[in-house]
């Protein structure tokens, strides 16, 4: 069975940082997505220190990593990467699927769940 989501080792490194930076090594990574944002709806990355019924865990590069069962289907194949440019740096998420989303790239709405839209 293919995992919900996919934390790329470049990512890891960087939220390994932050987890540092913030003081929270023993956090989970919660991932997951909730309604908003242009498209309707919109990712969410955070530190957790408790794991809730239903939720999903997983491990990459050593990060324990969570996600609420609701949120989990609308994620399934997800890929979650950082990107380093002359810009400078940031997360991008490759969600398959994902049917329509925003200019930003952080709304979405996926076949079955169209979240609830709001104004940019």
């Amino acid at each position: 069975m293919a995992e919900i989501i996919t934390i790329t080792e470049a990512a890891s490194f960087q939220i390994k940082d932050m987890m540092k930076e913030h003081e929270e090594e023993n956090a989970f990574l919660r991932v997951g997505i909730k309604g908003g944002g242009c498209s309707g709806l919109s990712y969410g990355m955070g530190f957790d220190h408790e794991k809730q019924e239903g939720d999903v865990e997983l491990e990459f590069f050593g990060i324990p990593v969570l996600i609420d069962k609701d949120s989990a289907p609308a994620l399934k194949g997800t890929i979650i990467d950082f990107k380093q440019s002359m810009m400078g740096g940031g997360f991008t998420i490759d969600n398959p699927n994902a049917i329509a989303s925003c200019g930003c790239g952080s709304s979405f709405v996926t076949a079955t769940n169209k979240g609830t839209p709001e104004e940019c």
